[in-house]
């Protein structure tokens, strides 16, 4: 019996090529879609690393604004113990006439301090004086034994508590400190902080921002919606806790619609709130009390790695075409070689209608890159429009830019603008790094510290405040080398606090000039700050050192910031002296004991 090739059976051969095709076109549907998953999985990584980037620079913005707040009224109650009208008032609290005087104390230190509120309780909570004693829902007379930070005061010698006020029905910071006399605790005085201003500055940056307790009740957001309810239901114990120090007034703990989906990093999740897809990135603050949480909407990250998996798509459906096209044209030429004269006219109807295919792909990839980049520009716009703050408008509109040019091949140009690009995120990051420096502990142990260094660091943070006052600034280190023994970060605060206040003073005087002179003198070093100003008046000049002394408007200063820096100079075996020199004007000198003898840091 004689055997029949397959392959010589004309329906064999046409099945055989279309399962040839239909495999070749699976692996081509397989890597086309490989590469959208890939575009889009790496797109969306790299947008969530810049957003956590951002993000990161956003939450150390706003924890240090909040724990400097905050810091601003630590010391304010305990200075209350020094006063002996108070102390007087815990021993006699029937004394109408030592209940007048306190109150009237209270009011104007308050005034000046700019706090929401100030008063002193006796030991069993009742408030004897207050700030607002004089007005109609006055904190005077209430009980306020069943609030945490008196029991704490009592106990450890100070307290903190957020909550609403009892009259005022607003909401704040209370902290508190034990007033004592002969060993004996007399009462608790208390300060209320508003952060309120501090709330309000958050709805300027991008995202939600919400502060959470102890007990994971937001207390503060940028959504009103959210204030006063907990991320996750409360405890039975915690309702408790709550319902006996009512810290949230009359609100109803409702929690808010919140599922977490997955970890991404630490202190970053993704998440579901109130049916929106939400990354939430925390940070502690409040010396850990608190949680500080930022969210931003995922919608613009997964659009713009959508839009760049269809453009992936795209370009692997036109390769896929390409290696068609070529792959038509190598059997073009395969048949050119089986044929000569016969063939001619066969090849050249074929690379005809290569040609015009490939044409036609052309024109179509063009059209469709053109449609791509339309639409994704036009996402892009409405997202940044939304999101971006007016620092990052510049580089929005140099990238825009670039990508004309890159469009006309006006290649130099393009690259002109992305360096201008470059030197404004340079710009940013020093801002940060200088924010992240200025709010770095202290040590506390003396070192040698350069003072030209210090002098500049310090200048650097005013940088913007001296060029928009047009002050002239004049800085002589003799020698150059010259180094104290001090702590970095706290000196720096004194030539910090001291620049400031010379900002201040020539701010409307007609020659705005500020001549920092350093100098060693008998074993010392001497640095003079002189300003340009109207000098200190003759009333505060025998009491400049004094706490609340102050020539600023209410709620300008406390008066508190020559008294910390001659504590911080004194500290280090220094001293800081003000006084109005015959030149006019207002001259500091801070005083402190040099690191090493001139001469061997002039010979180092």
């Amino acid at each position: 019996m004689q055997s029949i090739a397959l392959s010589t059976i004309p329906g064999a051969r046409a099945f055989a090529r279309a399962g040839s095709l239909a495999a070749w076109a699976l692996l081509a549907l397989l890597l086309v879609t490989l590469s959208a998953f890939t575009a889009h999985r790496m797109a969306l990584e790299a947008a969530q690393q810049d957003l956590m980037q951002e993000v990161e620079h956003r939450l150390e913005l706003i924890a240090t604004g909040l724990d400097g707040r905050l810091a601003r009224f630590d010391f304010l109650p305990s200075l209350l113990e020094m006063t002996p009208a108070v102390l007087h008032l815990l021993e006699a609290p029937s004394s109408p006439a030592l209940r007048d005087q306190v109150n009237r104390y209270l009011s104007g230190i308050n005034a000046a301090a700019g706090a929401e509120m100030l008063y002193v309780l006796d030991a069993s909570g009742v408030a004897l004086a207050a700030a607002d004693w004089n007005l109609p829902d006055t904190t005077v007379g209430n009980d306020f034994s069943f609030r945490p930070y008196l029991q704490e005061a009592l106990e450890k010698g100070r307290g903190r508590f957020y909550g609403v006020g009892i009259t005022s029905k607003r909401p704040g910071y209370y902290l508190s400190y034990a007033l004592s006399s002969d060993r004996q605790t007399r009462g608790v005085a208390t300060v209320k902080v508003s952060l309120v201003e501090a709330e309000r500055a958050w709805g300027k940056l991008p995202g939600t921002a919400m502060l959470l307790d102890e007990r994971g009740v937001v207390i503060l957001s940028t959504h009103d919606a959210w204030k006063f309810k907990p991320l996750a239901p409360l405890s039975a114990d915690a309702l408790a806790d709550i319902a006996r120090t009512r810290p949230y007034g009359d609100a109803v703990l409702t929690p808010v619609d919140w599922v977490t989906i997955e970890q991404v990093a630490s202190h970053r999740e993704i998440a579901w709130v109130e049916g929106v897809e939400k990354l939430a990135s925390s940070r502690s603050v409040n010396a850990d009390r608190w949680r500080l949480v930022v969210l931003d909407d995922m919608a613009p990250l997964r659009a713009a790695a959508r839009n760049i998996a269809v453009i992936a798509a795209l370009a692997g459906c036109v390769a896929v075409l390409l290696l068609l096209v070529a792959y038509q044209r190598r059997r073009g030429r395969q048949a050119l070689r089986a044929g000569q004269v016969a063939l001619q006219a066969a090849h050249d109807s074929l690379e005809s209608r290569v040609v015009e295919r490939t044409a036609e792909l052309r024109e179509a990839q063009a059209a469709l890159i053109h449609a791509e980049k339309m639409a994704a520009l036009g996402q892009m716009s409405a997202g940044l429009a939304h999101e971006l703050n007016q620092p990052l408008a510049a580089m929005r509109a140099l990238a825009d830019n670039a990508c004309v040019l890159l469009d006309s091949r006006r290649h130099d140009e393009a690259r002109g603008n992305l360096q201008r690009i470059g030197r404004l995120v340079d710009r940013l990051g020093k801002l940060t790094r200088q924010l992240k420096l200025f709010s770095r502990k202290p040590s506390g142990a003396a070192t040698p510290v350069t003072v030209r260094a210090v002098i500049a660091s310090a200048l650097s943070l005013h940088a913007e405040r001296l060029r928009a006052a047009g002050i002239r600034v004049e800085v002589r280190v003799e020698p150059p080398t010259l180094r104290v023994l001090a702590d970095e970060a706290q000196l720096e605060q004194v030539f910090i606090n001291l620049t400031g206040n010379a900002i201040d003073a020539v701010a409307d005087a007609p020659v705005r000039c500020l001549r920092i002179d350093a100098t060693e003198c008998n074993g010392r070093c001497i640095v003079n700050l002189h300003d340009s100003g109207s000098g200190i008046r003759e009333d505060i000049l025998p009491r400049l050192f004094e706490p609340f002394v102050t020539s600023k408007a209410a709620g300008a200063g406390l008066g508190l910031g020559l008294l910390v820096s001659a504590s911080i100079v004194r500290d280090f075996g220094g001293r800081l002296s003000g006084a109005n020199p015959a030149g006019g004007g207002a001259c500091f000198s801070v005083e402190l004991e040099l690191a090493e003898p001139v001469e061997h840091a002039i010979h180092a």
